[in-house]
């Protein structure tokens, strides 16, 4: 890890809790702390806190901000109302993947961007660039924590926590949408959303409060099984969700509608974005590659880079791979040609010397 890396305000807290910490995307965090699996199945049958401070926070306001975010961003915003948030993409010319990320509507003139950390700054150039003339773009990454509270037993923690003035609207708070609330003696937005693939919410925390509230959290959570977790059993978590990864399964040189993400881009929105013309063009010929599910048959993980084969020909590559403790068994995603994506379908991937079985499958591989 290299002395430049930045911390976030919990990093005292990860070393003290025995977090093993690695530099990822700049950032020092922890990759995990009693053992990948463990904090895995804590989070499906329980609870799991992550520090996922290091996911970048793009600031948005003034008249031209929609506008703004509209030429960049692949999904519908006119709809979006004040308090709610859209997953979706930001595309280069040629419809690559610059970004994959949440966008959320404080008020009619402002929004927040969450990011991923290793396109923070790429990202922030991006939108200035496509900024129109009343737009003021703040990065606020540093001035604050974001905590993501995942599991089944997450509702009920932040449920003994939160004042009975707030429960009301806690109680009916829906899948993307956010709630300003009063926790642990800090003015905090909480967040109905996740990167587990599970029940959960994520915290918008001040920077001065982050250690109150991450200390808070996890003992209002142990008797009921609520742990911290760190990136490796996040990466197992999303990858069982059957989540894209940036860098892995999408990036510049993929297109969302291969990567199976068409669900999010607008085609027929009134609105032009970048990317839309070459989108639509991919979209009339039809994908030359899509984004699959694979499960390995017996021992054995496959990992990003390996070859997917049929009949002794290579036809695809494995993008994210690793052992799904959920499901006790291997799993991957690759890109195959659209005439190899029949569930049920078996081939091979080839790791070093060795020939694994896979099976096409159903994505997502669990669902909560």
């Amino acid at each position: 890890m290299t002395d430049t890396a930045l911390r976030t305000p919990l990093y005292d807290q990860h070393v003290a809790l025995g977090g093993r910490v690695v530099e990822f995307a700049g950032w020092a965090l922890p990759v995990q702390y009693d053992g990948v699996i463990a904090e895995h199945l804590r989070c499906r049958k329980h609870a799991a806190l992550f520090d996922v401070s290091h996911m970048g926070r793009l600031r948005l306001s003034g008249r031209d901000a929609q506008a703004t975010l509209e030429r960049a961003f692949t999904n519908d915003l006119a709809r979006l109302a004040a308090g709610r948030c859209r997953y979706g993409l930001f595309c280069n010319a040629d419809g690559g993947v610059i970004d994959d990320v949440i966008i959320c509507r404080d008020a009619d003139d402002t929004w927040l961007v969450i990011v991923n950390a290793i396109n923070r700054t790429t990202d922030l150039a991006w939108l200035e660039s496509l900024a129109g003339d009343d737009t003021t773009i703040v990065d606020e990454t540093l001035d604050g924590a974001l905590l993501a509270l995942q599991g089944p037993a997450a509702e009920q923690v932040l449920t003994r926590l939160l004042p009975a003035t707030t429960q009301a609207d806690f109680a009916t708070l829906r899948p993307f949408a956010t709630l300003p609330a009063s926790l642990l003696g800090a003015e905090v937005t909480i967040s109905r959303t996740g990167y587990t693939g599970g029940p959960g919410y994520e915290l918008f925390v001040p920077a001065s409060a982050a250690v109150a509230v991450w200390t808070g959290l996890l003992a209002a959570g142990e008797a009921l099984g609520v742990g911290p977790a760190g990136l490796g059993a996040r990466d197992t978590l999303r990858l069982e969700a059957g989540f894209c990864l940036w860098g892995q399964d999408i990036g510049p040189d993929r297109d969302p509608l291969t990567a199976g993400l068409g669900r999010y881009v607008k085609l027929d929105a009134p609105h032009d974005f970048v990317g839309k013309d070459a989108l639509r063009a991919v979209a009339a010929a039809g994908p030359q590659q899509q984004l699959v599910g694979l499960t390995v048959e017996g021992r054995g993980v496959v990992r990003a880079g390996a070859a997917v084969v049929a009949d002794e020909q290579t036809i695809g590559t494995v993008t994210s791979g690793t052992f799904s403790p959920s499901l006790e068994t291997a799993i991957a995603l690759a890109y195959v040609p659209p005439a190899r994506t029949t569930v049920g379908d078996r081939y091979e991937v080839r790791v070093g010397r060795r020939a694994l079985p896979v099976t096409i499958t159903e994505l997502p591989f669990y669902r909560a």
